[in-house]
């Protein structure tokens, strides 16, 4: 084989691995969220994703219920951006 045979060889390697390598790189990103995903990611930690009705008002206002057994612990956050959550346990 002539010096330019095996350069052409090397060469025709190297973009084949290339292409290869493109094309994995482009399926995982075309992956959605997994549906058993119970966490989100927030500053770079996994937080626990909520699982109570939040019901969210047209002034930026909200309110949900989480219900953990017996209790329910109710988490509300006013326009003005003010923060309360009370548990009750029957």
């Amino acid at each position: 084989m002539t010096r330019f045979g095996r350069y052409l060889l090397v060469l025709n390697g190297a973009a084949l691995m290339a292409s290869a390598g493109l094309s994995t790189t482009a399926a995982a990103q075309d992956q959605s969220t997994p549906r058993g995903w119970n966490y989100e990611i927030r500053d770079g930690k996994r937080v626990p994703k909520s699982t109570g009705n939040r019901v969210t008002n047209a002034d930026g206002s909200w309110r949900e219920e989480v219900r953990q057994g017996k209790c329910i612990t109710i988490k509300e956050r006013s326009a003005a951006g003010e923060y309360k959550e009370t548990r009750q346990c029957n």
